[in-house]
């Protein structure tokens, strides 16, 4: 059956080791588990509810996570928007949501949870392959906001995708532009969320500190390095996290913003 696919299931394969089926539905589970097993040698866990998902995945740290929508019993996005706003070890794996629900408002909420792909029932072995592929061979960018922490939602459900951008931006940044405007509209805006949500500041500032660091750094841009090393400084484990000290850093790195962006921002 697969035999025209084998050399694409062998790269995924190290990809597919350990892998959560979070359902309520029993046999939706087997079916999906036996599919599973035809296209990879993998371990398997299980659970039927949100809460049982987040303890298997805390124990079994899988690299795939397949979560069924079923409305009343089992919510996929809020699932998917809890495990990536934990911290546990596998919070950045794919999630593929199951579901016969195909409304926008069902695609638009997995979405904007983080989850990566979005399968509906019934679905075929090629739908599957289709986006185990696109979770483990094309691999979306990590963003690391307060409001969104998840894949670069730009490519939801496309993984290959290779169509025309959408944002303004994209269209005359370069790549290392593009990924510098969306890690200082993050800082910018995750500084205002120190009060409400000083976890996930944190933790959001500290990843754009370092991606901005790697693009200073690419670029030959020291100023961009030294800006970023600040913030990097100020939002460490051991230092208090306050707007006070956060302010002159978040400044700093809002002086490389686009003008326009500056002023959008006012």
């Amino acid at each position: 059956m697969f035999k025209d696919d084998a050399r694409v299931l062998q790269k995924m394969a190290p990809l597919l080791k350990r892998v959560l089926i979070v359902d309520t539905n029993q046999a939706a589970m087997r079916m999906l588990s036996e599919l599973m097993r035809s296209v990879c040698q993998a371990q398997f866990s299980s659970a039927n509810t949100a809460q049982q998902g987040l303890m298997a995945a805390q124990i079994n740290n899988p690299q795939l996570i397949f979560v069924e929508q079923a409305t009343g019993a089992l919510d996929a996005a809020a699932f998917t928007r809890a495990l990536r706003r934990s911290d546990l070890a596998c919070r950045q794996a794919p999630v593929i949501v199951i579901t016969a629900e195909t409304t926008a408002s069902t695609i638009i909420a997995a979405r904007d949870a983080g989850a990566h792909e979005f399968l509906r029932k019934p679905y075929t072995i090629k739908d599957l392959l289709r986006r185990l592929e696109a979770v483990t061979l094309h691999q979306r960018d990590w963003v690391e906001a307060v409001g969104y922490i998840g894949p670069d939602r730009r490519r939801f459900n496309s993984g290959d995708y290779k169509g025309p951008r959408k944002r303004k931006s994209d269209a005359r940044a370069t790549p290392d532009q593009a990924r510098m405007l969306q890690a200082l509209k993050i800082v910018r805006a995750a500084a205002l969320a120190v009060d409400s949500d000083p976890m996930q500041v944190r933790r959001a500032l500290a990843a754009q500190a370092a991606e901005l660091q790697k693009i200073g750094v690419a670029t030959g841009n020291i100023k961009l390095c030294e800006a970023a090393g600040g913030l990097a400084r100020v939002v460490a484990p051991d230092v208090p996290l306050q707007l006070v000290t956060l302010r002159p850093f978040v400044d700093a790195l809002a002086s490389f913003l686009p003008k326009e962006e500056t002023v959008a921002a006012a």
